[in-house]
């Protein structure tokens, strides 16, 4: 058995954790990692990356089917599913080197290719090696959640680790779970030319505001994807090409193929938590507002600690853990300032407070102001004009913002930084968008909020009036 010291131990080396290993080792740390399955983790190799690749060629399939709009002749799309997916594997190619054991390497990083399990509260063993650190930082993420629906183990099914090795293409996609990732591969399939039916035991985005949700739906429904909500699985069964989806209700969905996407599951079960002192819940690692665990020396960022499950939230939170365990420096994670968007057409983007959790918040305070796509010139040359932004508003200064629309999740970027930096509405309005941009929305947004100041104020007008009397 070999033993080797270091001051910082990441376990994991998706987004999180390759952020911590890199800034920790670039400012003179010594930094083992440790990865047993895929460098880069879900979101290069099953999340993120290839369903954005996935995404983009629906939407250019979908644009040739619908040019007519534009003037341009419609054409029936010549979909080759399998150079599809050998598209969705070259972008995942040319991301990894990025995220490469050799790359590590080069940063200073001893990487071990195994996985690790606590033996004691500062020591961890991969293989044959024996790691004893300083500071650990568990960034294990999380995996697909396959819930015990009867049947389920008896019928081939599909999860997002799966879903991008198929080569020929689903005739009729049964998805089980109507939240972003459903929806995403639901809106692409349906544009690549499989029939689709997504099966929501509640209501599909259901975190989401309704509002912006509901323009979501029903674009997908209008491009031909069905959406059964309140049908709750409560029976698989079939094989191969021929399965059957029965809900609580009775009524049964038909499809050749079945992608479970119902949620994620934090992976902690390979670790041997109990053995470091460290405490779970039922979303994953318990961690206080420095992102440390039970165990003073050992922290956990990203999905394993189980808050929001989003690649950019590990990210931010390995700038904490730069913060806190490399420099010392005193770092608190937060979650008000995160945003997120689900990236169907349209796109739909949510930082902050909702509509209905800034009303249950601050009552009467609340004002919330609103900006339809149809106004914006560029949306209209485009013929994007399904959408609008509301943002929430208390005091002069955004709490909550809300989007959907054609680049949603971009337009959401100012909001987030808003709410990051306290900033208020006339920081926002003062900004001068060029034209004619999406970007706009966001200012009008603004301006919609001093407009009755301005315009519907009797105070305003005798104040004008008085000085265009004194003007010479």
């Amino acid at each position: 058995m070999k033993n080797i010291e270091t001051d910082i131990l990441v376990i994991g080396a998706g987004s999180g954790g390759l952020s911590v290993a890199a800034g920790a080792a670039q400012m003179g740390a010594r930094v083992v990692l440790l990865e047993g399955h895929k460098m880069g983790g879900d979101c290069l190799n099953y999340g993120c990356v290839p369903s954005k690749a996935l995404i983009a060629a629906g939407k250019s399939a979908h644009a040739q089917a619908h040019a007519s709009r534009f003037g341009v002749a419609d054409v029936v799309p010549d979909v080759d599913y399998g150079a599809v997916m050998q598209h969705v594997q070259d972008v995942i190619a040319t991301i990894a080197p990025n995220d490469s054991v050799e790359r590590f390497k080069g940063l200073g990083v001893k990487v071990i290719q195994e996985y690790g399990a606590f033996i004691s509260g500062s020591e961890v063993q991969a293989g044959e090696v024996v790691i004893t650190a300083r500071r650990i930082v568990i960034a294990t993420g999380s995996s697909p959640l396959v819930p015990p629906i009867p049947g389920l183990d008896t019928v081939p099914y599909l999860t997002n680790e799966t879903l991008f090795d198929l080569r020929e293409r689903p005739e009729h996609l049964l998805i089980v779970g109507g939240g972003p990732i459903g929806m995403e591969m639901a809106q692409a399939h349906r544009r690549l030319g499989c029939a689709v039916t997504v099966i929501e035991g509640a209501k599909a985005l259901l975190n989401d505001d309704p509002e912006t949700a509901a323009i979501v739906l029903d674009a997908l429904r209008g491009e031909g994807v069905e959406i059964a909500e309140d049908a709750l699985a409560s029976e698989i069964r079939g094989t191969a090409g021929a399965i059957e989806v029965e809900t609580r209700d009775g009524r049964v969905f038909k499809g050749s193929h079945l992608l479970m996407a119902v949620g994620r599951k934090s992976n902690v079960d390979r670790l041997n938590l109990t053995a470091a002192g460290i405490e779970t819940t039922k979303r994953g690692i318990k961690v206080d507002e420095r992102l440390k665990t039970t165990n003073s020396r050992v922290y956990a960022i990203g999905d394993v600690a189980g808050g929001l499950q989003f690649t950019h939230v590990a990210g931010y939170h390995a700038g904490i853990i730069i913060r806190s365990a490399v420099l010392g420096l005193p770092a608190k994670a937060k979650t008000s300032h995160i945003p997120w968007a689900t990236y169907t057409a349209p796109e739909l983007a949510q930082v902050g407070l909702t509509e209905a959790e800034a009303r249950e918040k601050h009552g009467a305070r609340l004002e919330v102001v609103r900006h339809e796509y149809t106004e914006n010139d560029r949306a209209i040359a485009e013929r994007k004009t399904a959408g609008l932004i509301k943002v929430m508003v208390v005091r002069g200064r955004p709490v909550g913002a809300s989007i959907v629309g054609a680049q949603a999740g971009e337009l959401i970027n100012l909001w987030a930084l808003a709410l990051a930096n306290d900033m208020k509405m006339s920081q926002i309005a003062a900004m001068v968008a060029p034209y004619p941009t999406l970007g706009e929305v966001n200012k009008r947004a603004a301006g919609a909020y001093f407009s009755p100041r301005l315009f519907d104020s009797v105070w305003v007008k005798r104040a004008v009036r008085a000085v265009q009397r004194w003007l010479p």
